[in-house]
């Protein structure tokens, strides 16, 4: 199986290119520790060099916010405004297939998102513009924390790829709090029954339509992510995804069933808002009995995994940010992580490193375009 499946175009004279979409200007103002920042970039590979807390990380924290409107960090607006600044600015601009300009602004009482100078009034109109794969210390929490995080990630996977996957999302979560408030007037002397029962019927619609889009997406993943397992951890360990939805048969029997103990819980029970992925190393937990190193390995293997389906959906690759993962990584697992950065290069992708020194492999010394970043301010060398 080859790891990256990217579709060619033949233009009119027949000559076959890949089509590979890259950040190529990103400006920041007033975000984290930059002030200022106007940069430019090419397709290829990027090193961002420099110490600790100098804002190394900071970028590949704009470039992905700008992809997904999320940190990666898992902190709100607020912890992203510069010290004594009103709000940030982030843009850019992004050439692919379709050249796209981002902007974004963000203060406690203005927010503003546009997409090629037109406001962005539905997230589904706007996600797809970029698309971006992190690599980060906090992808430890895919496999040691909460089911949140794995269903945040099997969200966020088909939202990349399904157009109507994200409003549908919204609708849904916006009905289970609906549904919750009503459960929780319970306390004030009773519930409205028929609002109930039709917010009920709502939750059951949307909620099959999730379920059925990450079943479908379970088999499609899982193949690329045990792949991608073999190749850092050399076969150690054979590993197992496996789908964990909360609806077991029937949504409208099992939610009717479960009020009994919605009544004394005040809250939605049942449903995918309480789904989960499951990661097995020899049909064993990954979280209750790998070991840090099984558990780091897995957590690379699923970004793996992510950035191959990408591509393969999209026929180009996501750009990746790798957040000085080389630094934690053995020799062994460095090597099997480089045919993600190999084929990268061979499809004209574009990849975004921090390093605080030269750690990568030295396979890919001659293609880097190094930046030394310090105290808020990224300069090329």
């Amino acid at each position: 199986m080859e790891f990256w499946r990217v579709k060619r175009l033949a233009d009119a004279r027949g000559a076959i290119h890949f089509i590979a979409v890259h950040l190529a200007q990103l400006r920041l103002r007033d975000f984290r520790n930059y002030a200022r920042l106007d940069a430019d970039f090419a397709p290829g590979f990027h090193v961002l060099l420099g110490d600790n807390a100098q804002g190394k990380t900071n970028i590949l924290e704009a470039v992905y916010l700008m992809a997904t409107l999320r940190s990666f960090r898992g902190v709100g607006g607020a912890q992203m405004i510069r010290h004594g600044a009103k709000g940030y600015f982030v843009g850019g601009n992004v050439v692919g297939r379709g050249d796209h300009e981002i902007k974004m602004y963000w203060a406690l009482r203005e927010r503003k998102l546009s997409l090629d100078g037109q406001a962005v009034k539905k997230l589904g109109d706007y996600f797809g513009a970029l698309r971006t794969v992190v690599f980060c210390t906090e992808d430890l929490q895919l496999v040691k924390g909460t089911a949140r995080a794995r269903r945040r990630f099997m969200d966020l996977l088909l939202a990349q790829t399904q157009p109507g996957y994200l409003p549908l999302l919204q609708r849904y979560m916006h009905t289970v709090r609906a549904r919750n408030a009503l459960l929780k007037q319970s306390r004030q002397g009773g519930t409205d029954e028929g609002a109930l029962e039709s917010f009920s019927a709502e939750l059951v619609r949307f909620g099959n339509e999730i379920i059925r889009a990450r079943r479908e997406l379970a088999p499609k993943f899982s193949p690329l992510a045990r792949l991608a397992y073999r190749r850092i951890s050399n076969d150690a360990e054979e590993l197992r995804i496996e789908y964990q939805p909360s609806v077991r048969n029937d949504f409208a029997v099992e939610l009717a069933q479960s009020r009994a103990r919605e009544k004394n819980f005040r809250a939605t029970l049942v449903g995918p808002h309480r789904d989960d992925l499951q990661l097995l190393l020899n049909e064993k937990s990954a979280a209750q009995f790998g070991s840090e190193g099984q558990k780091r390995t897995l957590a690379i293997a699923l970004k793996m995994a992510q950035a191959e389906y990408l591509a393969g959906i999209h026929g180009s690759p996501p750009i990746l940010l790798i957040d000085d993962v080389m630094g934690e990584l053995d020799v062994k697992r460095r090597s099997g992580f480089l045919p993600l950065l190999e084929h990268a290069r061979k499809a004209s992708g574009q990849v975004f490193m921090t390093a605080t020194e030269e750690n990568w492999p030295q396979e890919l010394g001659k293609e880097l375009q190094r930046w030394q970043v310090q105290a808020g301010n990224l300069n090329r060398f």
